[in-house]
């Protein structure tokens, strides 16, 4: 009896092993023999979280006149099948009927949106907040190190006018609204990962919808001041030769010596630039973000970015993809313009002796002009025929 069974269980076992169906070799899967559906290979990449072809499967829809040749019988819709038209969904190539009317209402699906968030969430967050934390660390270690720069010999008693009202108003409403914006964008970015934990969703809930809305209103407070500082200082902005000069000299911070400089020394024209040009790239992310079927900016500068840098950028982006590209570029700019804020702060408050009173009443000890901006200083005391007015 036992040998009967053993010999079955070798038969069936030969059987299995050398059966023509089994032995033979598995054929090469490819998308020409799915019509250009997924294959096997693409099932089992996505569910090792791996890379999987899309490029061909966005391409074939079911279209019968685009797509690859079809081995087995067509079904009741021809060349076009449920997993077609849900791929065609997917890839945004497909024709929908809706009854909502705006220019995002066809489209149903948009997956580039993880992608968003994973870069949102990741890298931005990540990068933009240990700049910030890095760059206030080293602050105050060049603080400990250089300590504040004093006014050589101790003030004059007397003051010159270094900013006019208006000068100052102009540049208290771009600062101050840079302040509130930069606030209320960092909890709006970052809240959910390190507030929430700390004060509960609902209380971050309330503080986060009055952010948007203090963020959303407090831009064109921005703008204007971006406009406003522009105009007037454009003209004491514009490089020359002394500012090389000021900056191989490192401008008298890590030296007692003070270079020569007009009104605006370069560090001060540096810190200009950034702002006027950052500032204005901000804001029009931040208008293509509050009207974005309105003013879609990225579709039309990939376009330009490809036929002069010849690269491929895509220029056919639903209203969800410039949206998810204006943000992007939104919070990394505004962690660049972060940092060189930080810089401006710290010299025109604890850096540097003298230096706050300039925006603060208008009026600095003349001692702390001359070795700052000592050719500015000659200006005005050739306009006036006098050393200063106290």
């Amino acid at each position: 009896m036992n040998c009967k069974l053993f010999g079955a269980a070798v038969f069936v076992l030969a059987t299995l092993v050398f059966n023509p169906v089994w032995a033979q070799d598995v054929p090469e899967s490819d998308q020409m023999s799915t019509g250009g559906g997924q294959t096997l290979e693409d099932i089992m990449a996505r569910q090792e979280r791996l890379k999987a072809d899309g490029e061909s499967r966005s391409k074939e829809t079911g279209n019968p006149a685009n797509a690859a040749p079809i081995n087995e019988p067509l079904g009741t819709r021809g060349g076009r099948s449920d997993a077609d038209a849900w791929r065609g969904i997917r890839y945004d190539n497909i024709d929908i009927e809706t009854q909502v009317r705006n220019p995002a209402a066809d489209v149903l699906i948009q997956d580039g949106g993880m992608r968003w968030y994973q870069l949102r969430e990741g890298p931005v967050i990540t990068y933009g907040g240990g700049a910030i934390l890095g760059f206030i660390a080293l602050l105050v270690v060049f603080y400990l190190i250089r300590g504040r720069i004093k006014i050589e010999g101790g003030p004059a008693g007397t003051t010159i006018e270094r900013f006019k009202a208006v000068e100052r108003f102009g540049h208290w409403l771009l600062a101050g609204s840079f302040i509130a914006l930069g606030l209320t964008g960092l909890i709006t970015l970052m809240g959910r990962s390190f507030l929430i934990p700390v004060m509960g969703a609902d209380a971050f809930a309330t503080l986060a919808a009055g952010s948007k809305w203090v963020h959303n209103n407090v831009a064109w407070a921005f703008m204007l001041g971006l406009v406003m500082t522009f105009v007037m200082w454009v003209a004491h902005n514009i490089p020359n030769k002394l500012d090389w000069q000021w900056l191989k000299a490192g401008g008298g911070i890590f030296t007692k010596s003070h270079p020569s400089a007009k009104k605006f020394n370069a560090g001060q024209k540096i810190i200009f630039w950034t702002v006027m040009v950052l500032g204005a790239s901000v804001s029009l992310s931040g208008l293509s973000l509050l009207f974005p079927f309105q003013m879609p900016m990225f579709a039309d500068t990939f376009g330009i970015m490809n036929s002069v840098l010849g690269t491929s950028f895509p220029t056919d982006l639903a209203p969800h993809e410039e949206m998810q590209y204006a943000n992007l570029w939104h919070s990394i700019v505004a962690f660049v313009m972060m940092l060189a804020i930080i810089a401006h702060i710290y010299i025109g408050s604890v850096g540097m002796e003298g230096a706050f009173d300039a925006m603060g009443n208008g009026q600095v000890d003349v001692e702390w002009a001359r070795q700052h901006h000592d050719l500015w200083v000659a200006e005005v005391e050739a306009k006036q025929g006098k050393g200063g007015s106290s």
